[in-house]
C-alpha cells in the first residue's frame, strides 16, 4: 500500500511540476487556459509554449528517467551504490563523441546518439579494466571512474575550444540548458530513451539475481557475465542517449536510487519505473528553478544537480561500511 501511494505521489508531483513549468516564464498562462489551448487551439501564447516550452520540458523529464535507470542498472551490475554514469566517465565518454562529432563532421549530427552510446561503451570498458582487481571495489571504481571522467572531460573542453574557430560554439553539444530544444530532439529522445527504460524493465529479474553472490545466481540459471554484459550496454545506452540530447548531467544516477531504495524497497521490478518517475521529476524541477529563479537569466540545471550531488556524494562516502554491503 505504501509503495502505491509513493508511485502515485511521485507522478501527481511530476503532473503538478510539469504544468507549472509550462505556464510559469516570460510568457504566463493559467494551467486551465493551458489545457484548453493545447487541446482546441486558438491562443496565441500557448502555440509559442507548445513549439518552444513544451519540448524543453519533455526532454528534461526523459533525460532524468535514462539517467536515473542507468544509475540503478549500473549499480546493479557493480554491486556498488555509488555507481553513476556521471560519476564514473560514462557520460563524459558519450558527451566527448558528442562534441568530436559536432566539431569535425556537424552533417552527422543525427546520428549523434550512436556515435554517443560508441564513447559510453569505451568509457565504461576502461572503468571495468582499471577497476577490476579481483572484483570491483567501491573506492577503486569512484578513483578510475573520476580519472576518466577528468580525461574525457579535458578533451571535450580542448574540442570546444577548436570547435570555437572551426565550426562555430558547439558547446551546445553537451550543453545542461534544455532552453533550444525541438520536437525534433524530443522524438529521437523519445525513441530511443523508451527502448532503453522498457528494456530495462524486462531485465528487473537478472537485475535481482545479481545481488546475489555470482555462485548463487549461477545455480538459479543466470550466466552472470552474460547478464553483466546485456545490463550494462542498456544502462550505457540510456547514459549516453540522455548525455547527447540533454546535455551533462550528473549525480542523476546516484541520487536518485538511493532514495527510491528507501521508499520502495530493492526489488528492481517496482524499483527500475519508480526511479524513472522520480528521475524525471528531479531534472524538470531543477531546469524549472534554474529558468525561474533569476529570470530572465538562466542557470543549467547540471549546475544545480552539482549543488545537490556533490554533498550526497561525500555523505555516501563518509557512510564507509555501510556503503560498501559490510
Amino acid at each position: 500500500m505504501k509503495k502505491t501511494i509513493y508511485f502515485v505521489t511521485a507522478v501527481v508531483l511530476l503532473v503538478a511540476v510539469a504544468l507549472y513549468s509550462a505556464a510559469t516564464g516570460s510568457i504566463k498562462v493559467g494551467p486551465w487556459e493551458l489545457i484548453q489551448g493545447l487541446i482546441y487551439g486558438g491562443n496565441d501564447h500557448v502555440d509559442v509554449i507548445r513549439d518552444f516550452r513544451l519540448p524543453r520540458i519533455i526532454v528534461s523529464i526523459m533525460t532524468g528517467a535514462a539517467l536515473a535507470v542507468s544509475g540503478v542498472l549500473l549499480q546493479a551490475v557493480m554491486r556498488n551504490p555509488l555507481a553513476d554514469a556521471g560519476v564514473i566517465g560514462i557520460s563524459s565518454g558519450a558527451g566527448f563523441v558528442s562534441v568530436l562529432i559536432a566539431t569535425l563532421s556537424p552533417t552527422l549530427i543525427f546520428w549523434m546518439p550512436a556515435f554517443s552510446v560508441i564513447g559510453g561503451l569505451v568509457a565504461c570498458f576502461l572503468v571495468y579494466l582499471f577497476s577490476w582487481r579481483s572484483g570491483l571495489q567501491p573506492l577503486r571504481l569512484i578513483l578510475v571512474g573520476v580519472a576518466i571522467n577528468a580525461m574525457f572531460s579535458g578533451l571535450s573542453q580542448l574540442f570546444n575550444y577548436r570547435g570555437s574557430y572551426a565550426v562555430g560554439n558547439v558547446n551546445q553539444a553537451v550543453s545542461s540548458m534544455f532552453s533550444m530544444k525541438t520536437w525534433n530532439d524530443v522524438e529521437m529522445i523519445l525513441l530511443y530513451s523508451s527502448i532503453g527504460l522498457i528494456i530495462a524493465v524486462l531485465l528487473s529479474t537478472w537485475c535481482n539475481m545479481l545481488s546475489l553472490q555470482d555462485r548463487t545466481a549461477s545455480n538459479l540459471g543466470l550466466r552472470v557475465m552474460r547478464a553483466r554484459v546485456i545490463i550494462s550496454f542498456v544502462a550505457v545506452l540510456l547514459a549516453s542517449i540522455a548525455t547527447a540530447i540533454g546535455g551533462l548531467i550528473a549525480f542523476v544516477g546516484l541520487l536518485i536510487p538511493h532514495i527510491a531504495r528507501q521508499m520502495v524497497g530493492t526489488d528492481h521490478k517496482i524499483l527500475i519505473p519508480f526511479c524513472a518517475i522520480l528521475g524525471g521529476l528531479l531534472i524538470l524541477l531543477a531546469d524549472t528553478i534554474g529558468r525561474t529563479i533569476i529570470a530572465p537569466m538562466e542557470i543549467p540545471a547540471s549546475v544545480i544537480m552539482t549543488i545537490i550531488g556533490g554533498p550526497f556524494l561525500i555523505f555516501m562516502l563518509m557512510r564507509g561500511d555501510r556503503v560498501n554491503g559490510n
